[in-house]
């Protein structure tokens, strides 16, 4: 063993457990939305402002964050959050969202993984009485910037109506 050096640092695992490490914190999000998502031919966008935190869980394999919104475009406050969970052995997250728009109901999860600074993650659903394709798209920019986008698919999948874009700039650790 003369010569050898150890690394007493613990190797970190790369299996995807951390790809949302980026998001622990506090951000200021810029919205934009459809105003009638579950309509695939709306076109009329609102746009309005909240505050999002992230904190991890059950030891970085999963997280919880909250997001919290003064004033929308109707005068009404909102609030969302998103649990997720990260399955180790099949190297996948899946996430689920509540809102007080809908008290009391937990929306079927999405499930994807990471390649890169990007992620992409599909579910199915039920948007105003019509089931539809869920796909959520990640797009991490640098350390303190970072978006997120919801898509519909009224069709099995064959087009994709992105209807909500989450801008995130970081405020604070």
């Amino acid at each position: 063993m003369s010569g050898m050096t150890t690394n007493t640092e613990p190797t970190p695992i790369d299996d995807g457990r951390h790809d949302f490490d980026f998001l622990v914190g506090t951000w200021r999000v810029q919205h934009r939305k459809l105003a009638a998502m579950a309509d695939p031919a709306c076109d009329e966008w609102v746009e309005f402002e909240g505050v999002q935190w992230m904190r991890q869980t059950l030891g970085g394999l999963g997280n919880v964050d909250n997001v919290r919104v003064e004033r929308m475009p109707d005068g009404k406050s909102f609030e969302g959050m998103s649990v997720r969970l990260f399955d180790v052995e099949a190297r996948l997250w899946r996430i689920w969202w509540a809102s007080t728009a809908a008290p009391g109901h937990l929306d079927p999860g999405v499930s994807g993984r990471w390649d890169g600074p990007h992620g992409v993650f599909h579910g199915e659903d039920v948007v105003g009485g019509k089931p539809v394709g869920v796909r959520f798209d990640w797009n991490v920019f640098d350390a303190d910037t970072a978006q997120w986008e919801q898509a519909f698919s009224f069709d099995g999948g064959e087009n994709w109506v992105h209807n909500w874009r989450m801008s995130f700039t970081r405020i604070g650790d």
